[in-house]
């Protein structure tokens, strides 16, 4: 059913207007990839190299012919890979080779809820001060990019896209307000494995409107207190966002046992 943005108040941060505009997600997701696979391409072979500006969302839309949400989509996808950056009001650069440090995971070594529980302590350790710190220092750049990836993310849960590229593109976008570069760093060497539901099969599959909706909702609290410049605030809502998405994981964790063990029950909603 399409989604109307009539009802939605004219004040609202995260209203998107050109909902209706937007091409069918599969086509956006393929023409997205395709930008992703060029731009990777000449990263690795050296056409773009560490500090080369990436041309403007215009200059990629006119080049690949497609859309400013296809452009979004590709930038998102490669910052969320570390290959790039984006320094809101300036442009997208090109990052240098991950180098093989003590960050670096390797996502086929999380494949246990046990290892992402792990990565979710770290997180609740690392984000909560990130916050904190983003609340102080944050501009007004960095909480427009807080905002376009929280609309982003609400738009793709109403059309049934890709929200983890925006979920990581959220919290990086925190830890580049922290005015820290070491807490990006680590952001972008982690990457989207930050991401519960992209490692477990349980969360994977729990694709509901309510349950990203709560993820959203979530977002938007630690938003607000960083753009009132309210570090205590700012830090209890994302200790609560992380401790809510490891709650999220033990229970997904829990019904999946449940399931296994009696195939013929269903689902709990």
């Amino acid at each position: 059913m399409a989604t109307s943005t009539k009802g939605l108040p004219a004040s609202s941060a995260f209203a998107d207007r050109s909902a209706l505009a937007t091409p069918p997600v599969r086509r956006v997701r393929g023409l997205a990839n395709a930008v992703v696979e060029d731009f990777s391409g000449r990263i690795r072979d050296r056409l773009l190299t560490p500090g080369d500006k990436l041309p403007t969302e215009s200059e990629i839309m006119r080049a690949h012919d497609v859309s400013r949400t296809v452009v979004r989509e590709a930038l998102s996808k490669l910052q969320a890979a570390g290959l790039v950056e984006t320094r809101h009001g300036i442009g997208t650069f090109v990052l240098p080779p991950r180098a093989g440090g003590v960050f670096r995971l390797d996502p086929s070594e999380l494949g246990t809820s046990a290892d992402v529980l792990a990565v979710l302590e770290l997180r609740i350790s690392l984000e909560t001060e990130s916050a904190g710190l983003a609340a102080m220092r944050r501009s007004e750049a960095h909480l427009q990019g807080m905002a376009e990836a929280l609309r982003d993310f609400e738009h793709n849960i109403r059309s049934g896209g890709d929200t983890v590229a925006h979920d990581f593109r959220f919290h990086l976008q925190i830890a580049q307000a922290t005015g820290n570069p070491y807490f990006a760093d680590i952001m972008n060497h982690l990457g989207t494995t930050l991401i519960p539901r992209t490692r477990i099969a349980a969360l994977r599959v729990q694709r509901s409107d309510d349950y990203l909706g709560r993820v959203h909702r979530e977002h938007e609290e630690i938003y607000s207190a960083i753009a009132r410049q309210d570090p205590d605030s700012a830090r209890a809502a994302m200790r609560i966002h992380l401790t809510n998405s490891r709650e999220r994981l033990r229970l997904a964790q829990e019904a999946a046992r449940l399931q296994a063990a009696s195939p013929h029950t269903a689902s709990p909603s």
